[in-house]
């Protein structure tokens, strides 16, 4: 059975190598975007990657939380983050991104 066919018939397996993975040890390319967002979005309040792809690269979940969104619409926030990652998106197959002002 191919793993495409078994994630698809069995979606634990994949939210279990997702969950068995400490918090605290990140893939490179976790480490890479994170880096990058930072160093863009100096100010922001949370940040946080995570590599949905089972550890090869190909997606990736970002969380950010920043003032510099402030006062613009979603599609906008999406926006300065793709462009601070467009080096980085060449190589991904998928990013999701959710963005946020601080409270």
């Amino acid at each position: 059975m191919s793993v495409l066919r078994t994630i698809r018939c069995n979606p634990q397996v994949l939210c279990r190598n997702l969950t068995a993975r400490s918090s605290s040890s990140l893939t490179d390319g976790e480490t890479r975007i994170t880096q990058v967002l930072k160093e863009k979005f100096p100010h922001a309040s949370s940040l946080k990657v995570l590599d949905i792809s089972g550890g090869c690269g190909a997606m990736y979940e970002i969380h950010i939380e920043s003032d510099e969104f402030r006062g613009k619409r979603v599609v906008q926030q999406h926006q300065l983050v793709n462009q601070a990652l467009k080096d980085e998106i060449k190589a991904m197959h998928g990013l999701r991104i959710f963005t946020d002002v601080p409270k």
